[in-house]
């Protein structure tokens, strides 16, 4: 995993974003609609969703035609040179489908299994925020450290639902169980943005159960590069069954609390 390496897939990981962000900001249809759904009828897809995820990986492929490629609208390929590309299209489609700003694009690029490069571009903030594995994480060109930890009771946590009925009860009385002993809870739609508010500081913490690898993929490398710490249930890593993200001084709390509310389970 040379430096070289990282740097080159990170250049063609803003610029697959770029162009996927350029895309889906300057194409929408004013009609769009529901083109297919996934794990229940309100879990959509759109057909922008697919023209982005054909963008980003037509570029790739023909950039580096032996890598693999994980995307969440059915990119599936098993590579050979040991790097592998986890695509969102659009992390936030229900936001993109209904015109609100909080979506974005995730590219995440891993190098014999471990993540080494993370970009989620924000077309409607403008920005975009990076990391490389061991080289920080920016948003732009400015670096990034994650906000100091707050107490507990006065941190303000991000967080998602499924889209299975009996998951989101579930998750609804974890939140209705947290909510009192924090500052406040915020829902944005998009875990990639939510990673990357907790690594610029505009979240204290943020958790979330079935994440999938495109969904947190980019976003975890940029909030861990900013000094924040990951991972899922005490002891284990950032997985589908929990994605809990913080400060240190607030990592350890958060997740303790979550687990014991059982956050890591429907």
């Amino acid at each position: 995993m040379t430096d070289r390496l990282k740097n080159e897939l990170l250049d063609l990981a803003l610029e697959a974003a770029r162009r996927a962000g350029a895309l889906l900001s300057e194409s929408r249809p004013a009609d769009l609609g529901v083109a297919a759904t996934k794990t229940s009828a309100i879990d959509v897809v759109t057909e922008m969703d697919i023209a982005s995820e054909k963008l980003i990986t037509g570029y790739l492929s023909e950039a580096r035609p032996d890598d693999g490629f994980l995307g969440e609208e059915g990119a599936s390929i098993v590579g050979t040179s040991g790097v592998r590309w986890v695509i969102d299209p659009i992390d936030g489609t229900v936001n993109y489908l209904y015109g609100l700003p909080a979506w974005a694009v995730s590219i995440a690029a891993e190098i014999d299994g471990e993540t080494a490069v993370g970009v989620v571009e924000i077309p409607s903030r403008g920005e975009t925020f990076s990391a490389v594995l061991g080289g920080g994480a920016r948003l732009g060109d400015r670096p990034l450290d994650s906000r100091p930890s707050p107490p507990l009771d006065q941190a303000l946590i991000g967080t998602g639902f499924g889209y299975v009925v009996e998951r989101k009860l579930g998750q609804a009385e974890v939140v209705r169980r947290v909510l009192p002993q924090v500052r406040d809870i915020r829902r944005g739609g998009s875990a990639a943005i939510d990673l990357c508010d907790v690594a610029c500081g505009r979240l204290d913490g943020y958790y979330e159960r079935g994440l999938n690898p495109w969904d947190y993929a980019a976003g975890e490398l940029i909030a861990r590069e900013a000094g924040a710490r990951t991972g899922g249930r005490p002891g284990v890593a950032l997985s589908t069954e929990l994605a809990v993200a913080a400060p240190s001084g607030l990592f350890e709390p958060l997740q303790r609390m979550l687990d014991e509310l059982g956050a890591w389970h429907d």
